[in-house]
């Protein structure tokens, strides 16, 4: 028979929100260090006309990938060396221009000694991320990154826990401090996130709206027995009324159609019918602010016209083309 295992979810929640709660003491004690230092590694890194070089061992180095994996997709040219297999000829990758950033809680990892020894012969900034300041690596770097003092999680407090979210926490805020620096913008992040939900949030107005013929469009003065022949056949389940400029004066949409509905509707002008402040959209904005401006009103809209800064019609977008990019 096989043995039962008896849950102790009380217990089990105290000591999540114990790891949680030293953890983020450990954040606040971080923040609370940070002084000219953080801007001086920044200035350091900055400068570097190469890559951002990260290294760490063990754990260190599992936080050291993310870093880099963190810097490269926000503007920052940054690579992970293993400090092992840098002593057996990945040294090679790390040249002149390049800044390294490693991470050694202890400061005393024997596996970085090889790497930092590269960095100082060949002149490259040397950020060093560490618990004790007077280690072999706050000594050998340029500028060391000090982490506070601070209890692992747990009941026996060994495991690497706060030590690694700290080192974490202070490389994204070195990777966003570059980031800023180097004015990187959402269009720039977009260009690194191409794929995924990420990506399609991301994405412009231009890139999804339909143009040209297939956009719903009639001039004033038209009946709504052609109207609405135009209407059905775009399939947005709205019509845009434009001037000889192909300047947006108003629209229709289905509900237009339901408040307007009686027996003379067929004869009547698109301009006793059409709405004319309706939302729009430039086509340089993302989808992700199309798809607020969807569902920002109580009665929510399925499609934008998109219109240039003159308000001449460029396009339009439909709540469907939302959900085939994956947005909505």
């Amino acid at each position: 028979m096989r043995p039962v295992l008896v849950t102790q979810t009380g217990s089990d929640l105290s000591v999540a929100r114990d790891v949680l709660a030293t953890e983020a003491a450990g954040i606040h004690a971080l923040a609370a260090s940070l002084d000219q230092r953080f801007a001086e590694a920044v200035d350091l890194l900055s400068s570097a006309t190469g890559r951002i070089v990260v290294s760490g061992m063990g754990k260190s180095g599992h936080v050291a990938r993310k870093i880099a994996a963190t810097m490269a997709s926000t503007g920052t040219p940054a690579l992970f060396v293993h400090p092992a297999e840098a002593s057996h000829g990945d040294l090679g990758m790390i040249i002149p221009g390049d800044a390294v950033l490693a991470l050694s809680n202890s400061g005393e990892t024997a596996e970085l000694a090889d790497l930092v020894s590269h960095a100082r012969r060949f002149g490259l900034a040397l950020v060093g991320i560490t618990a004790s300041p007077f280690s072999a690596l706050a000594r050998a770097s340029n500028v060391a990154l000090i982490l506070p003092a601070a209890p692992e999680a747990g009941p026996i407090g060994l495991a690497p826990t706060t030590s690694t979210t700290m080192q974490m926490a202070l490389g994204d805020a070195l990777a966003i401090a570059l980031l800023a620096r180097r004015g990187f913008t959402a269009h720039d992040f977009r260009e690194f996130h191409p794929g995924g939900k990420l990506g399609a949030r991301l994405k412009h107005v231009r890139d999804l709206m339909h143009s040209g013929e297939d956009v719903p469009l009639v001039a004033p003065g038209t009946t709504m027995d052609r109207a609405l022949l135009t209407m059905n056949a775009k399939r947005f389940g709205c019509l845009g009324i434009v001037d000889s400029q192909n300047r947006l004066l108003g629209i229709i949409t289905d509900g237009d159609l339901r408040r307007a509905m009686g027996p003379d509707l067929l004869g009547r002008s698109v301009d006793s019918i059409m709405t004319r402040t309706p939302k729009t959209i430039a086509p340089e904005a993302l989808v992700e602010d199309a798809l607020r401006e969807m569902n920002a009103t109580p009665r929510r809209i399925t499609a934008l016209f998109v219109l240039d800064e003159a308000g001449m019609v460029q396009g339009i977008l439909h709540i469907h083309d939302l959900l085939r990019a994956g947005l909505a």
